[in-house]
C-alpha cells in the first residue's frame, strides 16, 4: 500500500509539472530553441532538488548535503504551489483576453481590397521601385494573426502568473526569516487565584530547527521571548528537524532563556523523527525542564506536560493519568500537549487550559482547509466543555520556510482570574 500511495504521488506530482512547464515554457516560446531549452532545464533539475531535500533530510543525510538542498529544494515546492494556482485561474482569464484581442483587429485594421496599378502610374523606366511597406510587429494586437495572438496571450497570463507566485513566496519567506511576532490573549480560568491574575505564559511552538532554519533563526525567536518578560515559558513541540549532533549548536541560544518560572518543553512529533531521547536530555542540559508525563505543582496552577502521540511507537506515548491522575481537582490546571487533537483526553482528565501547536495555522494557503479538518481547533482559543484550547500556529516552518496566511506567532498567554 506504501509504494503504491508513493507512486500515485509520483504520477501526480510529475503530471502536475508538466502542466506548469507547457503553459509556463512550452506555450510561451517558439519552437526548441534556447529559451525552451533553458526553461525544460529548470523543470527538471528543480524538482529533482526538491525530492532529494525531502529524502535527504528523512534519510539522515550528512548535515552538509541537506543545508545545500534544502533552500532551493523547499523553496521550489512552495513557488510551483503557487505557480500552479496562479495559472489555474489564467485558464478562466485566457478566453477572455483572446476575445479582446479578436475583437479590437476588425476595428482598427479593416480589410483592405488591392487596388489595381492604372496605366498612368506605371513607374517610368530608370526609376526604382518603392518596396511594400513591412509591417511593424510594435503596432499593436490589429497586426497579430491567430498563431502571434494565442503567443502573446500564453506570454501575458504566464508572465503575470510567475509574477504573483514569486510576489507570494518572496514575501512569506520574509515573514518567516524576520522572525515571529508577539501574539498576546488574556485566558480567564475560574480556579485560578487571585494573587495569580495577570500571570504570563509565553507559548511557542514548531520553531523547526533544521538545514534551513539555524542558530541565528533561535537567537530571534530567544530574543523575541525574553523581550516579553514572561513568568513561565512554555515550548510545546517540534523544536528541531535533526539529530542533536547536527542541530546542537543550532538550539543553544535557548540556554539564555529567562522566566521567573522556568521554561518547559514537551515533544513534538518531530522529536521521535529526530531522536526524542537525546533531545530531552538537550534541553535540560540547555536549562529547560522536560515534562515528560509529568507534573509541577507551582504556587497558583499545576503545570503538566505530556509526550506526543508520536511517541507510541517507540513506547513513549501521551501518558494523561500518569501526568494528571492524582492531582488536587480544587487546583487551576494547565497542560503543554503538542497537538490539539489531545484534547478530548484533557477534557476527560478535568483540563482547564490547554497549549498546543503543531498545525502551523496551515503554513501555505490553501493548506488551512486540510489542516483545518484535521484538526478539532486550526489556531486560537476555543472552549470545549469546562476546557479551553489554545493553538499556536508556531514560530518557524517546516519544508518550505515560507508561510503565507499563516503568520508565525509566538503567544503571550495571560490568565485571569474569576475573582479579580
Amino acid at each position: 500500500m506504501v509504494i503504491v500511495f508513493l507512486l500515485v504521488v509520483l504520477a501526480a506530482l510529475v503530471g502536475l509539472h508538466w502542466y506548469v512547464w507547457r503553459r509556463l515554457v512550452r506555450d510561451t516560446t517558439v519552437g526548441p530553441g534556447l529559451a525552451r531549452r533553458i526553461g525544460t532545464a529548470v523543470f527538471v533539475a528543480w524538482p529533482v532538488l526538491m525530492i532529494g531535500a525531502f529524502v535527504a533530510e528523512r534519510a539522515g543525510a550528512p548535515f552538509w548535503l541537506q543545508q545545500t538542498l534544502a533552500w532551493p529544494g523547499f523553496l521550489w515546492l512552495a513557488l510551483f504551489i503557487y505557480l500552479g494556482l496562479a495559472l489555474i485561474a489564467g485558464e478562466a482569464v485566457r478566453p477572455l483576453l483572446r476575445r479582446f484581442l479578436e475583437r479590437r483587429r476588425p476595428a482598427e485594421a479593416p480589410a483592405e481590397s488591392p487596388v489595381p496599378l492604372r496605366k498612368a502610374e506605371t513607374v517610368p523606366p530608370g526609376v526604382p521601385e518603392t518596396p511594400d511597406p513591412v509591417p511593424d510587429p510594435s503596432a499593436g494586437p490589429r497586426l497579430l494573426a491567430a498563431p502571434s495572438r494565442r503567443l502573446f496571450v500564453s506570454r501575458v497570463v504566464a508572465g503575470a502568473a510567475a509574477t504573483a507566485a514569486v510576489g507570494t513566496v518572496g514575501y512569506g519567506t520574509y515573514g518567516v526569516v524576520r522572525g515571529p511576532r508577539v501574539k498576546r490573549v488574556t485566558v480567564p480560568l475560574a480556579k485560578l487565584p487571585r494573587g495569580a491574575h495577570g500571570f504570563r505564559i509565553a507559548v511557542v511552538s514548531d520553531i523547526h530547527l533544521g538545514p534551513v532554519l539555524g542558530r541565528g533563526f533561535a537567537q530571534k525567536v530567544v530574543d523575541t521571548i525574553n523581550s516579553t518578560q514572561p513568568d513561565l515559558i512554555a515550548i510545546v513541540g517540534d523544536l528541531v528537524d535533526g539529530s542533536v549532533k547536527d542541530l546542537g549548536p543550532a538550539a543553544a541560544p535557548l540556554a539564555q532563556l529567562r522566566a521567573r518560572h522556568g521554561a518547559f518543553f514537551v515533544t513534538g512529533n518531530h522529536e521521535y523523527f529526530s531522536g526524542a531521547e537525546e533531545w530531552v536530555e538537550e534541553v535540560r542540559r540547555l536549562g529547560l525542564r522536560p515534562l515528560e508525563n509529568a507534573r509541577v505543582e507551582l504556587p497558583a496552577f499545576d503545570l503538566a506536560g505530556v509526550n506526543d502521540v508520536a511517541g507510541e511507537s517507540e513506547g513513549q506515548g501521551p501518558d494523561f493519568t500518569k501526568a494528571l491522575g492524582d492531582r488536587d481537582t480544587s487546583r487551576a490546571s494547565v497542560l503543554l500537549a503538542h497537538q490539539p487533537v489531545q484534547i478530548h483526553d484533557a477534557v476527560d482528565h478535568g483540563v482547564d487550559l490547554q497549549l498546543s501547536g503543531h498545525t502551523h495555522g496551515g503554513q501555505l494557503w490553501p493548506g488551512n482547509f486540510i489542516a483545518d479538518l484535521a484538526n478539532p481547533t486550526l489556531a486560537g482559543l476555543e472552549r470545549y466543555g469546562d476546557t479551553q484550547l489554545y493553538v499556536s500556529r508556531g514560530a518557524g516552518a517546516w519544508g518550505p520556510p515560507t508561510r503565507v496566511g499563516a503568520p508565525s506567532d509566538i503567544t503571550v498567554v495571560e490568565l485571569a482570574s474569576a475573582q479579580a
